[in-house]
């Protein structure tokens, strides 16, 4: 059981936003919200998982609490000793076991001691970093656009040491143009104390081509990052949720929203029948970062070029399951000179 000073800290009334409880799951890392009543009495709880698939059923991070609330979590009662509480965790396969009285009081909460201390993850994380960044002329020139860079490190230095952090220590960088620049800085990896391996693209492959490259294949699930992609993002969350939902392809997407600047006439025939003043449009988009199961590799062709979005299609004509994961998180795609700006800023706030 956790000391009351550290489980305390996630407790939250239901009358918070989803803001509130995305920024408590994110402070804490103890990956859940406790939601109880004035009196302690437990309502129910909320986890990443739960605010992502809310968001993607259309709720914003104002909704209310209750929106993506779980009104009926596995409890432990208060006399349940620490081999009960481990086979509850094993039986259903979650790392967080709110402690209730008969009363449902919240008296605690039991945890997985690697939700405290982020275990060491050995699943590989690639980074396609071949791409010539064109739109950040003459910036990438000389210099190939993940070495760009903000505060004082280059971009892909700052994502490997965000996934080091995170328990990764197993990195692939996928390169080509400029490629020796990267391998002359990065070597093995030891300097930021990860192992680091290249494959190198003789031509461009693509967001997804490259992987074909890779020997040997890795036997567990990859996360597979774009190196000119910078997020909050948790990885290993992302790659739980991946593990979790048994997809064989999981896709972070960004929501995002463009206003038409034109009216829209709805028509029958010759016949109006309604407008649409300037319509907000709301839809997602792909945000570079993913998790692949070992079986999707299987299906990249040997120096092909293949697009990530390709291979997602692939992947279901060969009835793999491939699922979204909805970011909330900062998001950033390092494309052109006014996201280089912004990315720097994120940096120095970081």
């Amino acid at each position: 059981m956790l000391e009351d000073n550290v489980w305390q800290k996630v407790v939250m009334a239901s009358d918070n936003s989803i803001r509130d409880a995305f920024l408590v799951l994110n402070n804490e890392r103890l990956g859940i919200a406790l939601i109880t009543d004035s009196g302690g009495i437990l309502k129910g709880t909320v986890t990443d998982g739960d605010i992502r698939r809310g968001l993607l059923k259309g709720l914003t991070l104002e909704s209310k609490l209750t929106e993506v609330l779980n009104s009926n979590p596995i409890l432990a009662d208060k006399n349940f000793n620490r081999r009960d509480v481990f086979n509850i965790m094993s039986k259903y396969k979650i790392s967080q076991v709110p402690i209730v009285d008969k009363d449902m009081k919240l008296l605690g909460l039991h945890l997985m001691e690697e939700k405290v201390f982020p275990s060491t993850r050995a699943n590989t994380v690639v980074i396609m970093a071949g791409g010539r960044g064109t739109r950040l002329l003459p910036f990438t020139e000389a210099t190939p656009k993940p070495m760009l860079l903000v505060s004082g490190k280059p971009i892909l230095e700052n994502i490997i040491v965000q996934a080091r952090n995170q328990g990764f220590k197993n990195f692939i960088l996928a390169i080509n143009y400029l490629g020796n620049i990267i391998e002359e800085y990065f070597g093995d990896g030891s300097f930021l104390d990860v192992n680091i391996k290249y494959v190198k693209e003789t031509t461009p492959l693509g967001t997804a081509g490259a992987l074909a490259l890779l020997n040997p294949a890795p036997q567990d699930d990859l996360v597979v990052l774009n190196g000119d992609v910078i997020s909050d993002i948790n990885y290993a969350d992302l790659l739980d949720f991946h593990l979790q939902n048994q997809a064989a392809g999981t896709m972070a997407v960004q929501p995002f929203e463009w206003v038409n600047p034109y009216g829209i006439v709805q028509t029958e025939e010759l016949e109006i029948i309604d407008f649409h003043e300037k319509p907000t449009i709301k839809f997602l988009i792909n945000a570079g970062i993913y998790a692949l199961s070992p079986m999707s590799l299987n299906l990249i062709k040997n120096s092909a070029p293949l697009q990530m979005p390709d291979l997602f299609i692939e992947i279901r004509k060969e009835g793999g399951k491939t699922i979204v994961y909805p970011v909330h998180e900062k998001w950033i795609d390092v494309g052109s000179k006014e996201s280089l700006s912004e990315a720097m800023q994120f940096f120095d706030k970081t």
